[in-house]
């Protein structure tokens, strides 16, 4: 999945929600602090992470290329 990125950066969370993965802010904001979301690999705790251009992340099986 791509995610067009419109602006300079996107928080962590917020991409969650606009990509319909998740049902809510407060949902998003939960599996991350389970750590079930990997960027570049690594598990990402931080909510407000700033994601940028070129980035990948993960959620279970679902593979968002950030561009």
């Amino acid at each position: 999945m791509k995610y067009e990125l419109k602006d300079e950066y996107i928080e962590l969370f917020k991409l969650l929600k606009v990509l319909d993965l998740v049902d809510s802010g407060a949902e998003a904001k939960m599996i991350i602090a389970d750590g079930h979301v990997r960027r570049g690999g690594e598990v990402e705790l931080r909510k407000r992470a700033k994601i940028l251009r070129g980035e990948t992340i993960e959620v279970a099986d679902v593979v968002i290329e950030v561009v």
